[in-house]
């Protein structure tokens, strides 16, 4: 591997991160969600870096797939720190999903996907807006996170 500034493999890799950090995290920021643009580039260029990383080193004691469960692992506490409950109604269980699948896509960049992670970070895209618009459309879908009257627990 060539373990300088100008390794074409790594760059490809950071702009494919950065793409499908960009496109996820326009829409939540669109939709005033938390985890918009910024944190969207910043965890897939993280995921990109240490997968990357672990997938280039050299040594037999060297396993990859031993980074991508630290890496599942540690975006897990970060999605952890999003939800909060409030009222009954338990909030940023989406934002965390996003947080979870902009790992996932930083780590198909890291390991060398090019196409991959940006029809998935598109087909993510379609979902959250998908799932929007039904529950805007559809009184019933309006529940817990989504519901219009925020004060009272959906449960109830």
């Amino acid at each position: 591997m060539e373990k300088e500034i100008l390794n074409s493999e790594l760059w490809t890799a950071i702009a494919v991160a950065i793409a499908c950090g960009s496109v996820i995290g326009f829409e939540r920021q669109f939709r005033g969600k938390a985890a918009g643009v910024r944190t969207g580039i910043l965890i897939t260029i993280g995921t990109m870096i240490f997968v990357f990383m672990g997938s280039h080193m050299d040594g037999s004691s060297v396993d990859a797939s031993r980074v991508l469960g630290q890496v599942v692992t540690g975006i897990g506490f970060l999605g952890a720190g999003v939800m909060f409950n409030q009222n009954g109604v338990v909030n940023g269980v989406t934002t965390a999903s996003v947080i979870w699948v902009l790992a996932a896509v930083g780590s198909m960049a890291g390991l060398g996907y090019i196409y991959s992670p940006l029809l998935l970070s598109l087909l993510t895209v379609l979902i959250l807006s998908a799932c929007s618009s039904l529950e805007h459309n559809f009184a019933w879908l309006r529940r817990g996170e989504y519901s219009d009257n925020k004060d009272t627990p959906s449960s109830k």
